[in-house]
């Protein structure tokens, strides 16, 4: 055998995509199967937990806890208003009175006569789940969510920040090598997905959080300048939740990397369409990748044209490689070896050859390469 499986990024122009929609806890859903929906509509809701805040009562009021429930106003599940009096001393000289105010409006949740302390509850917070993609409803998971299925054009970044989006889809550049400057980015674009080439700068990100762009996908970023955007080193961990008030999607790499022909020329075609994209990442074990997908408006779902790779690597397959010295590169498979062979480090792997657009190869560890789905 001269192949093997290896996880790829997909890059489908048409495809079936399929949405699981599902609650942080339990809820209701609010769509029935069947149902076509647009990516703002909600399909299902439920509320959080509001935050416990706890008092020592018996402190502040000076009574032992056995006698706490006596100097309460307020009884547990009674609802209680910010710096509402909620318990109080009752001394013969009102002077000397102590009274203990609510911290918060919400409820008292409980109140104990072993420890003295009192335990309020904010409000529940409600959840709503959003469709997040134009399609159908195929299935409801009970007091979960849902699973919704559309035809879209579907494409997976290499790393991404910040949550999911939705908006028009501008490509603001006229080549995958272009930069996306501070210049490219116009108040027309608020509310807007651009896609831009090679590498954007910091000052453009800036720029597009002042106009209210929605996200940006583009070729390469700056590592410095990702620590700068969050405000904090980002480790090892997934991403997605990041509050920055904008989703970035890089398809190549950090630096300054020409975004694929294919990925940019597929971007190019679907421009002007309502696209979704999701910054999530995870690059260990069970991983994330941030996604683009841009449904077709005339087939909500259905027979998709493409259908995902499933078998081993072959001859001429695409592949990006993902670890230096060639690192966001992308060529096609010219040789599969079927024997191991000793690298440059003493290891003895798996390897196979890759030529490049150039007409340059190189022997790179199998893997240090990931498919990329047509």
């Amino acid at each position: 055998m001269t192949h093997a499986y290896t996880p790829g990024l997909r890059i489908s122009e048409k495809t079936q995509v399929v949405s699981h929609r599902i609650l942080p806890l339990s809820g209701d859903v609010t769509v029935k199967k069947g149902d076509v929906l647009k990516a703002g509509d909600i399909v299902a809701m439920t509320h959080l937990p509001g935050k416990v805040h706890a008092i020592n009562a018996v402190n502040r009021l000076g009574v032992q806890p056995k006698d706490i429930r006596e100097y309460m106003t307020k009884k547990e599940g009674d609802s209680v208003l910010k710096d509402e009096i909620i318990a109080e001393t009752r001394p013969w000289i009102k002077m000397l009175k102590t009274v203990l105010l609510s911290p918060i409006t919400g409820t008292i949740e409980t109140i104990s006569n072993v420890t003295g302390q009192v335990l309020l509850r904010e409000p529940p917070k409600p959840i709503q789940v959003f469709a997040y993609i134009d399609g159908t409803v195929i299935e409801i998971l009970e007091k979960e969510g849902v699973v919704i299925e559309t035809t879209a054009t579907f494409l997976q970044g290499i790393f991404g920040v910040g949550g999911e989006t939705v908006g028009e889809l501008v490509v603001v550049v006229n080549n995958p090598g272009d930069i996306l400057t501070a210049e490219c980015i116009q108040p027309a674009h608020k509310d807007k997905i651009l896609a831009g080439g090679a590498y954007i700068q910091s000052d453009a990100i800036d720029q597009a959080k002042k106009v209210g762009v929605r996200g940006i996908i583009v070729g390469g970023f700056d590592d410095e300048d990702l620590t700068k955007l969050l405000g904090y080193n980002l480790g090892v961990a997934i991403t997605g939740s990041e509050d920055i008030g904008i989703t970035l999607i890089i398809t190549e790499g950090f630096g300054r990397i020409p975004m694929a022909q294919r990925t940019f020329d597929l971007l190019k075609s679907r421009s002007g369409n309502k696209t979704s994209i999701n910054g999530a990442t995870q690059i260990r074990a069970g991983v994330v990748r941030p996604e683009i997908i841009i449904p077709y408006s005339d087939k909500i779902s259905g027979e998709a044209a493409d259908k995902p790779i499933n078998r081993g690597m072959e001859i001429g397959d695409p592949v990006r490689v993902i670890r230096v010295p060639h690192f966001g590169k992308i060529g096609k498979i010219k040789a599969l070896p079927f024997s191991p062979q000793r690298i440059e480090t003493e290891a003895k792997v798996r390897i196979l050859e890759v030529e490049f657009p150039d007409g340059s190869t190189a022997i790179v560890p199998r893997a240090n390469v990931e498919m990329i789905e047509k």
